[in-house]
């Protein structure tokens, strides 16, 4: 059943109940078998775009939506709830729009940021490497300038629309000097030098899809570079701060299909002359899946009103992360074993679900990572 939400107004309660008939109509019914068929629903993002959802968090006056993280989220949520794939996948175009949205000189916005969240096009976000994840201030790709223009050399990994986007927003290294040594650029996506590696064989979300980058000599016009040089890290580092919400209000929605899933199924399932979720056991295990769902959600709200109210939210974004993705993966497993046997079989969802929660523990940093973010924000008074 669709969760039970409090928006702040009429008009995001209006732009919830479209996402819903979307969700209804044109998703959930295509998810099992996109998914089956390793299918990357490029024409979902189209109509994503087409409905303003692409551009849900950005000013009117680009083209965007003017909403609050606050109601952007849940509508990521929602829309995890019925395709996963394109709930990461919408929140990894936001990503790629980030840096130019809040760095960018008006000349460049104004030039690039209305087709970016229009529908058209579809972003990609390419800041780790084959030995560059967690420690991003260890990429090696380099970009050299030359007059005019940088000449950009490298490989990135795990990069979510690789090879299928439409522009990328790139971290390379512009000096030696470290994690201070790395720039932003703006990248075409049919940009000469630049291919995409087969995509990766992966256990879930297989509808989207991920690859690595190879850029040889690959020139981008000194225009394209996002902010000063020197600066890319730390706008890297602020994108993935909102990223983590996101990922938050993904799992939180992949935990709220397998919570229905399972609810549906013990409300049909008999044994012993009635229905299974009459027994105690089990409905005490759906007890706890729907106060974990409520919980995440909770977490994650908490920290997206704080940055809509322009207050500090890196550790809260963390802690969002952390409980809301380590519950979807409990609530998830818990759903397998509620449908028992079946749950088992690719017949349900409830194993899909579970192995797309897994990867959510992983991208935008491992649960390892935001334990020692929240951990430093203890122990150094960050924030």
């Amino acid at each position: 059943m669709p969760a039970d939400r409090l928006l702040p107004d009429r008009t995001s309660r209006d732009l919830m109940d479209m996402v819903r008939d979307v969700c209804r109509s044109e998703l959930a019914p295509r998810a099992a078998d996109a998914e089956a068929a390793e299918e990357f629903p490029r024409e979902t993002f189209r109509l994503l775009g087409k409905l303003g959802i692409l551009g849900l968090p950005y000013e009117e006056h680009f083209g965007g939506g003017g909403q609050p993280d606050e109601v952007s989220l849940q509508v990521v949520e929602e829309i995890a709830t019925a395709w996963a794939t394109v709930g990461v996948g919408l929140t990894v175009h936001w990503a790629s729009c980030h840096p130019l949205w809040k760095y960018g000189t008006d000349e460049q916005r104004n030039q690039w940021l209305p087709d970016m969240i229009g529908g058209e096009q579809l972003g990609g976000y390419c800041l780790s490497e084959p030995d560059a994840g967690s420690d991003a201030g260890s990429l090696r790709t380099r970009a050299v300038r030359d007059g005019e223009r940088y000449v950009v050399t490298g490989t990135k990994a795990w990069i979510t629309h690789g090879g299928l986007a439409d522009f990328y927003v790139l971290m390379a290294r512009t000096s030696d000097d470290g994690p201070r040594g790395i720039s932003c650029f703006l990248v075409p996506g049919d940009v000469d030098g630049l291919a995409a590696a087969p995509p990766e064989s992966k256990m879930g979300l297989t509808g989207s899809r991920t690859s690595q980058l190879h850029l040889d000599g690959v020139n981008i016009p000194v225009e394209r570079r996002i902010d000063d040089e020197g600066r890319g890290l730390g706008l890297a580092l602020e994108a993935l701060d909102t990223g983590r919400l996101c990922v938050a209000a993904c799992a939180t929605g992949l935990a709220q299909a397998a919570l229905d899933c399972a609810v549906g199924y013990a409300k049909q399932r008999r044994q012993f002359g009635r229905v299974i979720g009459e027994f105690q056991g089990l409905s005490f295990l759906l007890a706890d899946m729907a106060a974990a769902v409520e919980t995440a959600r909770s977490v994650y709200l908490q920290a997206a009103r704080r940055k809509d109210r322009g207050l500090p939210f890196t550790q809260q974004a963390a802690i969002a992360k952390l409980v809301a993705t380590d519950l979807a993966m409990k609530v998830t497993t818990d759903a397998v074993q509620v449908l028992g046997g079946v749950g088992y079989t690719k017949d349900f969802p409830a194993e899909r679900y579970m192995r797309e929660a897994k990867v959510m523990q992983i991208f935008e940093g491992t649960n390892q990572i935001q334990r020692l973010i929240i951990g430093r924000h203890l122990t150094r008074g960050a924030d």
